[in-house]
């Protein structure tokens, strides 16, 4: 038998602990001394202490916990408790991940800010080009918000582009323009290049108009970090007196399986510096 401190210690948890789980009846004194009233454990009863750390590690409450151990809950309702439970966490694991990427990346535009920017940034015209797309709204232009709508869409896109089995003749073009409803939400358009007037599919079809003259840069990695990108992009278009004048378009030159050998055009439509405005002479 061990005191209450030794099978703590085995136990790798607190005193207090064991004592909360006395008090709620999770788990039980072997025996407890009726003139100290010392608390005496078992052995055997490190099984039921690892099956309760483990349950309450999945997020499961300790009167979930009471249930489980005492067979309340049967085999398929538990199964389909710890599926939950483990997409929970999977999910959970996924979006600190994703923030993770954009604390990184909001990291790299602050320790760039002050450095010339080592991109190089090229003006010239983009000729017009007919895709096929699908669209959604995004809740605001933020990566956070546009990556869960427009990765989807691409996935849907090429569902359907396969089931008509139409080939793409070009890059994927993902663009995008303030949504009719406003409120800082955004129609994210997810494209890819097509050839042949298509008739009767299951996606729209459109010509893109030309862009010119556009400012373009090349982003290389996964969309999660094009913040530095676009933020070098934007410091050159003012500081060369352009005016950006529509969102950005993302083209993706490259796509291979693994995201950080990803290569992507950013093209901005701008105005010229002569057609760019001019602040007003003050006053004498």
């Amino acid at each position: 038998m061990f005191t209450i401190g030794e099978f703590a210690r085995h136990g790798s948890v607190s005193v207090r602990m064991l004592r909360h789980y006395d008090a709620t009846g999770l788990l039980r004194p072997a025996r407890t001394d009726p003139a100290s009233g010392y608390r005496y454990y078992a052995a055997a009863q490190l099984a039921r202490l690892n099956r309760i750390i483990a349950l309450k590690d999945l997020g499961f409450t300790l009167h979930q916990v009471r249930d489980i151990l005492e067979e309340k809950v049967g085999t398929g309702e538990l199964r389909g408790m710890l599926r939950l439970r483990r997409a929970e966490l999977e999910a959970g694991l996924a979006a600190a991940e994703a923030r993770l990427v954009r604390v990184e990346a909001r990291l790299r535009a602050i320790e760039s800010e002050g450095h010339p920017p080592m991109y190089d940034v090229v003006i010239k015209t983009v000729p017009a080009v007919r895709v096929a797309e699908l669209t959604a709204t995004a809740a605001s232009f933020w990566p956070e918000d546009v990556g869960p709508v427009v990765g989807p869409l691409y996935d849907e896109l090429f569902r359907r582009l396969d089931a008509a089995d139409i080939t793409p003749t070009g890059p994927g073009i993902a663009h995008y323009e303030d949504a009719p409803e406003g409120g800082g939400r955004i129609a994210v358009h997810a494209a890819v290049q097509v050839s042949a007037p298509l008739r009767d599919a299951p996606f729209r079809v459109l010509d893109l108009p030309p862009l010119g003259p556009a400012a373009t840069i090349v982003h290389r990695g996964p969309m999660d970090t094009v913040l530095p990108t676009a933020q070098a992009l934007a410091r050159w278009i003012e500081a060369n007196g352009y005016r950006a004048t529509g969102h950005p378009r993302e083209v993706n030159l490259e796509c291979p399986a693994d995201r950080d050998a990803w290569v992507t055009e950013l093209q901005v439509s701008v105005d010229s510096p002569s057609a760019a405005p001019t602040a007003p002479a003050p006053r004498s």
